[in-house]
């Protein structure tokens, strides 16, 4: 057990988060997601998984210790512009930890999954609601001020 790190966050995420560099990209991504074949693709070839946790609960712990850069959500087939509950809870999650973050980008459901693929790392959560997937790019951490 460490100290000041979210519980849920396991040796298989702690290790993807601290290996990804600047530019970087994350999938956090649903129960639902074929994140074992997207994952193929990716650096890291499998994904983490964060059993019983859905995709707010990930995201908020994830946010403690990533600096996030940009964000992105799968959209709903069809209907764009539409916030599922799932989405909703990530959102809030990013908007507590990212305050300054200029909006989450909106991906098409197929689109999504090739921008998964390009990934660093998939992460697959316990979310079971439908479209609770997110892409993050890593930002940087500011040198210490002298």
């Amino acid at each position: 057990m460490l100290k000041n790190i979210p519980a849920i966050l396991n040796a298989d995420v702690l290790y993807a988060l601290r290996a990804m560099g600047h530019g970087d990209t994350l999938a956090i991504v649903d129960t639902n997601f074929p994140a074992e074949s997207v994952a193929r693709h990716c650096v890291i070839e499998s994904p983490a998984r964060v059993d019983g946790v859905g995709i707010g609960g990930v995201v908020d712990a994830v946010l403690q210790l990533f600096p996030l850069e940009a964000a992105a959500r799968m959209e709903v087939m069809g209907e764009p512009d539409t916030i599922p509950p799932a989405q909703a809870d990530a959102l809030e999650a990013i908007a507590r930890h990212a305050p300054d973050l200029d909006g989450v980008r909106g991906v098409e459901r197929f689109q999504f999954y090739d921008e998964a693929k390009r990934a660093f790392a998939v992460i697959q959560t316990g979310e079971r609601r439908f479209y609770g997937c997110v892409l993050f790019t890593k930002g940087v951490i500011a040198p210490d001020e002298a």
